[in-house]
């Protein structure tokens, strides 16, 4: 039986393994890129802006994903942003403390196996949480072939609130804007007891329940 495992890309020794991963799906398979080596920094396991993590299935690497903590909310007028009517970016700012998911990747052989992009979650959800943050924001592409969308809208409950048409990835699909309320999230996916609950949020539920506490006060 295959096991999932996680990690924090702390040194060179992780990084090399998630690094081939970025080249692999990000450059070669999808041409978004035109340099995987600057994707992760060298000085990774220093940094405060970035958390890069990595998936393993057995001990083979299979996938990672990207953390940026404090992003910019305002996208630049040239990605020619449109958001829902309903939504104004300086409250959602007051809402809480972002940290914007990317980068989020998974090698073809792996992608049936939807355990390794839920470990990939719960290892970003403990760490986002540990360090008070309450809400991730993220892209992703609309009609493009591997787009996590489902994922993340159906089984995790994160909200579209618009699109751009431009961004940083080399790729002419419009990016769709989704957040996703952590707590809010929880409370859901709680209340089901599915396999979600079990592969993101066991181990999680005391810092959880403390904060959804601290929330209600």
């Amino acid at each position: 039986m295959s096991k999932v495992t996680t990690i924090k890309v702390l040194n060179e020794e992780t990084r090399k393994p998630a690094l081939q991963i970025i080249e692999a799906v990000f450059l070669k398979e999808k041409n978004w890129l035109f340099n995987a080596d600057e994707q992760i920094p060298v000085d990774i396991g220093t940094s405060s802006r970035f958390s890069w993590f990595l998936a393993y299935v057995n001990d083979e690497p299979a996938g990672v994903m990207r953390l940026v903590y404090d992003p910019p909310l305002q996208l630049p007028e040239n990605f020619q942003v449109t958001l829902r009517e309903d939504i104004n970016l300086d409250e959602i700012a007051k809402q809480g403390k972002f940290v914007e998911v990317g980068r989020f990747m998974i090698l073809p052989k792996y992608r049936r196996r939807i355990l390794v992009a839920l470990r990939l979650m719960r290892i970003a959800v403990q760490e986002v949480v540990e360090r008070d943050y309450t809400h991730f924001i993220t892209d992703v592409f609309e009609n493009e072939v591997h787009s996590p969308f489902n994922f993340h809208t159906r089984i995790l409950g994160f909200e579209v609130i618009g699109k751009h048409l431009y961004g940083e990835l080399n790729c002419s699909c419009t990016r769709i804007i989704l957040t996703l309320d952590i707590l809010k999230a929880y409370k859901r996916i709680k209340e089901r007891r599915g396999h979600v609950y079990q592969a993101v949020l066991a181990g999680l539920t005391d810092i959880l329940d403390k904060k959804l506490a601290q929330q209600a006060h």
